[in-house]
């Protein structure tokens, strides 16, 4: 059998300064990969870079990007390929979901945000770096889609609308990349990162034990063991699948 070795790899990770993005581009690096640190801010993707190759000794650089900006997608991808010269990995996990009033409240500009950073900019990175992947060694790309995607709820919609959009992105680009280049989906329930210092951890206690099966909020790390097997030779005959990680919440409905 194969090991969660990512020696020798380089792995990109958007929205990787934090929360989940985080715990798996720290993963990455102690399963021996140059992990690259994107987001919308440089800074914070330096620190955590630094954070990184301090703590695991591998090499990991932080590089700003906006990905809802189809440019700056192109000069992210550009940028890795100067560097390194490969991409053997990459995970699309930048998301964002504002809150609205009702759903006629929406703005246009509020819809095309929630559209582009969830969406656009996965795809627009997928076809660059999957195309050259295609024509290279071959990798894996992984993208972070939610629960919302097959179970919204109404406060979230644009959100769940470009996660589907996300899922089904996979499918197409498992078929379009094949055979050398993989594309996967992990589907995330709750999870207790930075953005859930803001909740009324009551309020949420209650709804767990009544709406998850294990009647908690997942921990940022419970997430990195799929991201190994994604990004690793052990899922080597994984394509196109969509593993949903929600402590049974979706399951239970």
């Amino acid at each position: 059998m194969p090991e969660l070795d990512l020696t020798g790899k380089v792995a990109v990770v958007t929205g990787g300064s934090r929360g989940l993005g985080r715990q798996m581009s720290l993963a990455f690096a102690r399963h021996g990969a140059t992990v690259v640190v994107a987001s919308r801010k440089a800074d914070a993707c330096a620190v955590t870079a630094e954070e990184i190759t301090r703590e695991t000794g591998q090499e990991a650089i932080g590089l700003g990007c906006h990905v809802g900006d189809w440019a700056q997608c192109d000069a992210l991808a550009d940028a890795v390929y100067e560097r390194f010269g490969r991409v053997d990995v990459l995970v699309n996990n930048a998301g964002a979901s504002p809150l609205y009033p009702s759903l006629a409240e929406i703005s246009e500009e509020l819809w095309d945000k929630v559209l582009a950073v969830n969406l656009k900019g996965a795809f627009r990175l997928s076809a660059l770096i999957g195309t050259r992947m295609a024509a290279g060694d071959g990798g894996s790309i992984i993208n972070i889609s939610s629960i919302g995607s097959i179970a919204p709820s109404a406060h979230e919609l644009p959100y769940a609308a470009a996660k589907a959009g996300l899922n089904s992105l996979a499918g197409g680009m498992a078929r379009a990349f094949a055979p050398h280049v993989r594309v996967n989906t992990i589907v995330a329930g709750t999870f207790l990162t930075d953005i859930s210092k803001a909740w009324d951890m009551d309020a949420f206690e209650r709804f767990a034990e009544t709406r998850i099966p294990l009647q908690r909020g997942g921990r940022p790390e419970e997430i990195v063991g799929t991201a190994l097997y994604l990004a690793s030779d052990v899922s080597s005959y994984t394509n196109g699948a969509a593993i949903v990680i929600d402590g049974g919440m979706t399951s239970s409905r």
